[in-house]
């Protein structure tokens, strides 16, 4: 896996454009008293974010395969900080909300368990400074 941090320059204030290997990119910026103009994704959300989504597409991806009919899928995560550096996560929620057919609790909740201690790469290595917890919602369609 390849990727490519690059500033933007002294006009740009804090900003970056991260390309990855796979040919996508992304704007990161600093918070305006960090010398940032609000541009994009603070560079932890940034780790924040791909930890949501590395579980979030497990979690589809068990349904799936399980050939269970799952339509939707959202996790929110609340995270909490180390008050000093280095600023690790110490504390990260994830609230799942999956929608389908005839999803049975026991099933998402194992689905989420698989994410947790096997599949989801980002959650395991945050886990290794943050206490991880998880709940969820089903969303049942007729």
């Amino acid at each position: 896996m390849d990727c490519t941090v690059r500033w933007l320059g002294e006009d740009a204030g804090m900003s970056f454009v991260a390309e990855s290997g796979s040919g996508h990119a992304v704007v990161m910026d600093g918070a305006p008293e960090a010398g940032g103009r609000n541009l994009g994704l603070r560079p932890m959300e940034m780790v924040l974010a791909g930890t949501g989504g590395c579980s979030a597409f497990d979690v589809v991806l068990i349904l799936k395969k399980g050939r269970h009919a799952v339509s939707g899928c959202e996790v929110s995560l609340k995270a909490e900080r180390a008050d000093t550096d280095p600023k690790v996560f110490t504390q990260i929620h994830f609230h799942y909300r999956v929608k389908g057919k005839n999803l049975k609790p026991e099933i998402v909740a194992r689905a989420i368990e698989l994410s947790k201690d096997k599949y989801c790469s980002a959650s395991i290595m945050m886990a290794k400074t943050a206490i991880i917890s998880h709940d969820f919602e089903i969303i049942n369609e007729s």
